[in-house]
């Protein structure tokens, strides 16, 4: 079920198999087309499961856009099937499907919003104050 398109492909991985490691400088994004994938990253307390994501979900997508190292591992879960897009597919697919951007926007979104409501219930049970949070966004900017 290979395309021949350079710009994307499939690509199959196996239970367990790695399908890009946290500090890699790979740039492909990719789209979950069966299968699930598992995203950790590795602590001083050792590793944390960030997500799993399912079919149509995303991943790979903050290396593509910034050029920067990989951040995570990313791990498939049972047999996965993965839409493989390139740099330059990218910019194809969202001049050829506006909603592809919008959906991954969406998507963006929605994982900010995650991460901001997990914050402030964190500083609602005192394990994080609000001077972390304020120390967190500077640093951002």
């Amino acid at each position: 079920m290979k395309q021949k398109n350079t710009e994307c492909s499939v690509k199959e991985f196996s239970d367990g198999e790695a399908i890009f490691r946290e500090g890699d400088n790979t740039k492909e994004m990719y789209v979950v087309f069966s299968g699930r994938v598992k995203i950790c990253k590795k602590t001083s307390d050792g590793v944390i499961q960030l997500a799993t994501l399912n079919r149509g979900d995303f991943l790979g997508e903050m290396s593509l856009l910034e050029s920067l190292p990989r951040s995570a591992d990313a791990v498939a879960i049972g047999e996965t099937k993965l839409l493989c897009i390139q740099a330059g597919g990218f910019l194809v697919k969202i001049r050829r499907d506006p909603t592809f951007a919008f959906e991954l926007l969406q998507s963006l979104s929605k994982r900010i919003r995650h991460t901001n409501d997990m914050l402030l219930k964190k500083v609602a049970l005192n394990s994080l104050t609000k001077e972390d949070i304020q120390e967190l966004i500077d640093q951002q900017a």
